[in-house]
Formats: structure tokens, sequence, C-alpha cells
């Protein structure tokens, strides 16, 4: 008896230790996956912060961070890098889909992941700033071009610190240093295969759950410790980013705050000129409420801005000043270059310039509003009273009874007390002068 004891409580703990083996495996086969695709921004930070703070609480394996980005605000930049270096957990990132890129901004994220993988048919690199680079797709004068200004003393010291951080990150995860520094100098990119050639990424995966089988037994450090990779059969559980972030996102696209700052402004200027209207006034509150949000996320030209909204504001100054259209010319020469420079500001890391054609409607749109709505809403204005008692004026009345210089009059189907200068008698015709309370003063047609 005193053996079968002993062999249960040895069979119930063996029983017990399984179940809470396999109860921490299942917990730490899970898998949460970020996808970000376009500009880095306060977004993007929002979504890698929730999933490392899930994966976190959850114990899971790893954050999967899959990728296809232009590029991105520097700022934001930063604060990815910094979420997933001081990440808990591991941080993997994947280049996906095909055709997909990791340019700019995205090629520092891909150097700080503890794991990189890009799909076949993805690129990388380019990660020079605009402010030393130019416009993207320009071409950029050679080392050996005598031509070349060399750039000044701001320039060289943005230029270093930028191949710093890409250098410090490609040290601290073991990666291609030479690439890195050629990637933000000369704007160099590779191919998938040749990133993984060269060191650059660890793998070229064709989607998530590849790119976890190639990543199983993997060790990697993650804070001070080192920790061996689970994710072959892992639970992939892609996190949807919330409607705050999702917002953020949206309203932080460069052509969509453009417009919402131009509905804000027109909606208040509409609400000024017609008071009582109401919904000019809260479509355009709202508008440019939303417009100062999303500026404040992105990299705007102040000087750029002002140009804007003196070029707004010269276009509706034509409308009420005659002339030749010197200021409504004026004002879209200067609406147009104030657009064209608006996210040229500090901390811009690619192109992040309104679209062409949302430049061109916005500007066809408040030159015709300023040349013809709002003239023809003042020439209205000035227009007479088509409406109420002051209709009555310079009106033609038949007169029905009459004495001395004063009688009754028949206008509008009405009967008036009115008077006149001289004799008038009954059926002469008669014009409106002037009104004084119920008494029209009046003269023969």
């Amino acid at each position: 008896m005193k053996r079968l004891a002993v062999f249960m409580l040895a069979l119930f703990g063996t029983i017990l230790a399984a179940a809470s083996g396999h109860g921490a495996a299942s917990v730490a086969e899970k898998v949460y996956v970020v996808e970000i695709e376009g500009a880095i921004s306060v977004a993007a930070q929002r979504q890698v912060a929730r999933a490392i703070q899930r994966a976190a609480q959850d114990k899971a394996a790893a954050v999967v961070i899959r990728l296809d980005t232009p590029g991105g605000l520097v700022s934001a930049t930063r604060d990815v890098i910094r979420e997933m270096v001081t990440a808990p957990v591991p941080v993997l990132v994947l280049v996906s889909p095909g055709g997909a890129r990791a340019a700019s901004a995205g090629t520092f994220i891909v150097y700080a992941a503890h794991l990189a993988a890009m799909a076949p048919g993805t690129n990388l690199g380019a990660a020079t700033p605009i402010a030393m680079g130019g416009i993207p797709g320009t071409p950029q004068p050679k080392k050996d071009d005598k031509t070349a200004s060399d750039p000044s003393a701001v320039e060289k010291k943005a230029l270093n610190d930028t191949v710093a951080m890409l250098r410090s990150l490609a040290q601290m995860r073991g990666r291609n240093t030479d690439f890195a520094e050629k990637a933000v100098r000369e704007a160099e990119t590779m191919t998938a295969e040749e990133a993984q050639k060269a060191g650059v990424v660890d793998y070229v995966a064709r989607d998530v759950a590849d790119f976890l089988a190639q990543a199983d037994g993997r060790v990697i450090r993650v804070g001070n410790a080192d920790r061996k990779l689970a994710t072959r059969d892992a639970t992939i559980e892609v996190l949807q980013p919330e409607w705050r972030t999702r917002l953020l996102a949206t309203i932080a696209d460069p052509n969509l705050a453009f417009i919402l700052l131009l509905v804000g402004v027109y909606g208040l200027l509409f609400e000024f000129w017609n008071p009582g209207a109401f919904l000019p006034g809260i479509i355009g509150g709202i508008s440019l409420l939303l417009a100062l949000i999303a500026l404040s996320l992105l990299p705007v030209h102040y000087g750029a801005l002002a140009l804007l909204l003196l070029g707004v504001a010269l276009m509706i100054a034509e409308a009420f000043t005659p002339g030749i259209g010197a200021l409504g010319i004026g004002g879209v020469v200067a609406f147009l270059v104030g657009a064209f420079f608006l996210y040229e500001g500090e901390g811009a890391d690619f192109d992040m310039r309104v679209s062409i054609p949302v430049i061109a409607g916005a500007a066809l749109a408040s030159a015709g509003l300023s040349f013809f709505v709002l003239g023809a809403a003042l020439k209205a204005r000035n227009r007479p009273t088509q409406t109420g008692a002051e209709q009555l004026l310079r009106e033609h009345g038949t007169v029905i009874a009459w004495s001395n210089d004063r009688g009754n009059i028949r206008i509008h189907g009405e009967v008036w007390a009115a008077r006149a200068a001289k004799a008038l008698a009954p059926g002469d015709r008669v014009r409106v002068k002037s009104r004084d309370g119920l008494i029209l003063d009046v003269e023969p047609v």
C-alpha cells in the first residue's frame, strides 16, 4: 500500500508538471503581428508600443512588425526604435509583401529588430535625410562632381548623427555596418537576396509563417538575457489598431491635413459672413481642430503655412477690392508656393509634400470661390431690397382718394396713406420716394 501511495503521488506530480508545462508552452507560442503600411508617424509608434506591451503581459514568444514604408518622421522613427530596443520580448521585422519596401526610416527599423527578414521582391535602403539628399527621384551629385557644393556645418552634423544612429543599431544587432553608412551617405539600396547575403537581414521569407518557421530555435539576446525562440507552430494573432490610432493615422496624412485646414478656414469665414447659418461654422470648427492636431504631428514649415494663409487672405480680399485682379493673382501664387513647401519643416525624413493634383484642385477651388462666389455675393448684397416693407421704395401705385396734399394710394394690393408736394386726383399713377412710418411720400409718374 505504501508503495502504491508513493507511485500515485509521483504519477499525480508528473501529470501536474506536464499540464503546467503545456500551459506555459501554449502561452509562449503566441506571436503578435503589427502591420505598418505607409509613413512612420505617431500612429505607428502607438501600434508598436501597444503590441510590445500586450506581448509582455501575455508572455508571448515574439512581436512581428510587417513593414511597408517609404519613410517617416525622424521623431516618430526614434520613438519606434526606442520601443524595440527596450522591449522585454523579441521584436522581429518582416518587409512584406512582395513589392513592399523599407526605405529611409524603414531601414532603421529593420536594423533595430532582433531578427529581420524580407519577402522576395522587396527592397530597403535610401536612408539619406531629405534635408541632405534633396527631392527623392532627382539625380544627386557624385563624389567626384566638381560642381557639387560642400554641405554646410548643419548638414554635416545631421548627416553624421544619422550615420551614427544606424551604425550603432548595426553593431548592437550584429548587422552589416558598411551598408548602414552607405545607405545614409550615398542612399544605396538592396534587394531581399542581396540584403541576406550582405548580412543586413537574417532571412528571406515569403510570409510571417515562413519567417517564424525559419527563426525557430534561434537564440537572441533580449535585454540582459539570451532567449531561444520557439515559433515554428506559434499561434499568429494580428493586432488591429484602436480607433484613436486609426484616427491619428488618417488625419496625419499630408493631403488630408491640408484639405482639413482649407475646409476649416473657409467654413469659419462663411459663418462670419452669414451669422446664424451654424452648419458652415460647425464643419469648419471641427475641420480646423482636426487639421491643427494633424499639423502638430507633421513636420510643418511655418513660413510656408503663413504663405498659404496669406494666399487665402489675398484671394478673399480680391472679392472686396475692385481692380484688375492683382490681389487674386498674388494670392494664387502665394497659395501654390506655400502648399508645395508646407511639409518641409524639421523632422521630415521623406518627401512629405502635398500631391500636385490636390494643390491644383485646392488652388482652383479657392480662386473660383474668391473671384466668382464672393464677388456674386457682394453684388447681391448691393442690390435693392426685394422683400419686406423696403420693397415699396421706387415702386408704382395708383391714387384712389386725394385731398390737398394727402390721400390714399393702392400699391401691391394694399392701401397706404400717402402725401405729395402737389395735388393729385384719383386714378393718377405715382412713384414712392420714401417712407415715414405708415405714410408714403410719393410723386406723380
